[in-house]
């Protein structure tokens, strides 16, 4: 058996047993109370009798940053010890403490995605903790050093305690700490003997460094916080959850099992290691310490504090404005209505994104999964994403992303036109840590599924000699549905603005499904006549996509596009047609959007759903990105739609149900018009007279008459007016 002394300035013994590498150690424990003698009087004693000493929280070498300093007390036990002749290893963790912290902030991240991503973190304290700040400042945002507050007081000043301020401070600051005792550089837990700033922590996310420090100088309300310590005690854990933490990771490996609390400091693993490395000639080094850890199979322990927190898996949406009255509805721009349409919709493109709300009760009744979303929304509209270059909204979704995972989210979907800027996405998720899908795999499924059941209700009863047209069939979303429908119906029209690109998906849909009747044009309008379904999918705005008085009696249009390609005016000529929107989705669960996103309550888009069933599978991956969408994948998400039991919302055009009645009428109509040619005929020529009339605009959108420049200069002032208050709303 081999024996370890550990001596800290605490108080009190005890003696533990625990099993390393097979090996069984003794563990005995001494507190000196702060009493050097004592501490140089056990050090005498215990010489040749144990394997190692271990001194807790008596350092010889003080380290912050790139700065190091001797301590005191520290070297002068040291130069005692070597006086004496004492022979028997004497550490203090700092040996191995970097290393076990840096491996240990990887494994965590590993294990738990996303746990550290985007965080700001406050080091409590960093001294000494050189590997877990550098490690961490990798996946921070922001990092701050509480160690001007723990250890000298000093109050929370601009620039106090920054990584900016780190290396002129450094230096001086570990001058003073040289000189206080053990009990000041290294403090335990207990009632603080004076006031702390409570600021710096109550902004941090996590709270890193030493739990003693942590559980004395910290605010009292640690809620929703991340502590990240060295080792913690089942004491420590129930002091901190009793104070509203939200999870604690001791990064010390657990003696017991894999991902065991680890309960022991750095310096009784750096005992434990010299104690049984294989032959004791090994120098005490880096490289030895290395080559010994890297034999441990272990993982830090992550323990969840709140109930509501274990194995909730969140995702992020990003919505925005689809036209400029939703920037009047927002309750906090309501003002914005007194000013010229224009100038808001020009000013509100360059705000930040915006936190709206958290989106609660999904679970899956498959698997009891739970999920959670956050809802943000972007300033501008369609229009605006257009007006601007594509960099435009990937900064703004960027930061978005950034701030997604810092609330904890593992993966963030596109919504409406912010999966159509640029390249669908593929440069976000280039950028962003965060897993991204625009969700059109799903948009896809469900539209195909939505499209089916209308020409059903319309009177179909067999789709294959039915006759279907795609329009935007060169689109991201209009390819796929293309090549899915040609295997379903066989006769398609593919209409797009893009002749080349036309042909080429001619082509492909005749390699993939043999015997298809494939027909492209780059107008709709003649081809209309003859098609059962028309499926609309263009990101165009301001223009008229279809001619709706030209369709056959008792069509479907499935209007994929968000904002909606066809105007209500538009549809209410052919009252014979049936338009529909792309297949909204029913989320398992008691769910709650908590924000009105345009739906009935419980109803999701789909590009939403399928971000919210990613995270339920646990599918924290980049999905749906750029212009060709991949069969497979909407075949997968719809396998996936079913497993979690997500279902198809009912039937709605413009906004409200289809009910049995309205899909009655349209029939009737439409079979009265299909047996009398005369009326038909009368009906497309006064409807022609009537679309005339109206304006051209698609997506809901007129094309700007430019009167928004006469507005510049106030225009400035209304945005730095929003910028700020929804800055201040979002923190």
């Amino acid at each position: 058996m081999k024996h370890i002394l550990v001596i800290d300035p605490g108080s009190g013994t005890e003696t533990r047993r625990v099993t390393f590498a097979d090996q069984q150690i003794e563990i005995r424990r001494c507190g000196s109370e702060g009493k050097t003698e004592l501490v140089q009087q056990w050090i005498v004693e215990a010489n040749g009798q144990v394997d190692a000493i271990a001194l807790e929280g008596m350092p010889a070498q003080l380290r912050l940053g790139a700065a190091t300093y001797p301590h005191n007390e520290g070297t002068k036990l040291r130069e005692a010890a070597a006086k004496l002749g004492i022979r028997t290893p004497i550490v203090d963790g700092g040996g191995v403490r970097d290393g076990l912290e840096r491996w240990a902030v990887m494994l965590a991240s590993r294990a738990q995605p996303g746990i550290f991503a985007e965080k700001h973190v406050i080091m409590a304290p960093g001294l000494n903790h050189t590997g877990l700040t550098e490690e961490l400042v990798k996946h921070s945002s922001a990092m701050r050093y509480a160690d001007p507050f723990i250890f000298f007081n000093l109050p929370d000043l601009y620039g106090v305690g920054s990584r900016q301020s780190l290396a002129r401070v450094a230096a001086p600051t570990l001058e003073r700490l040289a000189a206080l005792p053990f009990k000041r550089v290294h403090p335990g837990p207990g009632k603080p003997h004076a006031h702390r700033a409570q600021a710096p922590f109550a902004h941090a996310d996590i709270l890193a460094g030493d739990i003693g420090a942590i559980r004395r100088y910290a605010p009292h309300d640690l809620k929703n916080k991340t502590i990240v310590v060295e080792y913690a005690t089942e004491q420590d854990i129930a002091d901190v959850q009793a104070r509203g933490a939200a999870i604690l990771v001791a990064l010390m490996p657990g003696l017991n099992e894999r991902g065991s609390l680890g309960d022991l400091p750095a310096s009784v693993y750096e005992a434990i290691l010299v104690a049984c490395r294989a032959n004791t000639n090994m120098p005490l080094s880096e490289d030895t310490y290395l080559d010994l850890m890297a034999d441990l199979d272990w993982t830090p322990h992550v323990r969840y504090l709140r109930p509501d927190e274990a194995g909730v898996n969140r995702f992020a949406f990003v919505i925005h404005p689809l036209k400029v009255d939703f920037v009047h509805k927002h309750k906090m721009l309501g003002w914005t209505r007194y000013l010229p349409d224009d100038l808001v919709e020009a000013t509100a493109a360059y705000m930040p994104p915006i936190y709206l709300s958290k989106i609660t009760g999904a679970i899956s009744p498959t698997t009891g999964q739970r999920v959670e979303g956050i809802l943000f929304s972007l300033g501008a509209t369609p229009r605006e994403m257009m007006r601007h270059d594509e960099k435009f909204t990937y900064t703004r979704l960027n930061r978005a992303a950034r701030q997604a995972q810092r609330m904890g989210a593992r993966i963030m979907g596109l919504g409406a036109f912010t999966s159509v800027v640029g390249d669908a996405g593929i440069t976000v998720a280039n950028e962003a840590d965060i897993a991204i899908t625009s969700g059109n795999s799903l948009t896809v499924a469900a539209t195909l599924e939505a499209a089916k059941q209308a020409v059903i209700q319309m009177g179909a009863t067999d789709l294959t000699k039915g006759k279907v047209m795609i329009i935007g069939a060169t689109g991201s979303i209009g390819s796929v549905c293309a090549r899915l429908l040609a295997q379903a119906i066989y006769d398609v029209v593919l209409v797009s603005i893009e002749p080349a690109k036309l042909i080429e998906l001619k082509r492909k849909i005749q390699a993939e499904t043999p015997g298809a009747k494939v027909t492209i044009a780059t107008v709709a309008h003649d081809l209309l006549g003859d098609c059962d379904l028309i499926v609309t999918a263009t990101s165009a705005f301001g223009q008229r996509v279809i001619d709706i008085t030209k369709c056959k009696p008792g069509a479907v249009i499935c209007d994929v596009a968000r904002p909606p390609d066809i105007y209500p005016a538009e549809a209410a000529l052919r009252s014979d047609v049936l338009v529909i929107e792309s297949g909204e989705v029913l989320i398992p669960g008691e769910i709650d959007f908590g924000y009105d996103i345009g739906l009935p309550p419980k109803t999701s888009y789909a590009c939403l759903a399928e971000t919210c069933l990613l995270a339920m599978e646990g599918r924290f991956e980049d999905y749906t990105l750029g212009r060709n969408i991949e069969m497979e994948r909407v075949k997968e998400i719809y396998r996936l739609f079913k497993k979690h039991q997500f279902k198809l919302a009912g039937l709605r055009s413009f906004g409200k149900y289809v009910s049995a009645e309205d899909v009655e009428q349209k029939r009737a109509l439409a079979e009265e018009l299909r047996n009398n040619p005369q009326k038909l005929a009368q009906l497309k020529h006064e409807s022609a007279l009537q679309l005339a009339k109206i304006p051209a605009q698609s997506k809901g959108v007129k094309s700007s008459n430019g009167n928004w420049k006469k507005w510049a200069l106030l225009a400035g002032a209304a945005g730095a007016i929003g910028v700020v208050a929804l800055s201040r709303r979002a923190r």
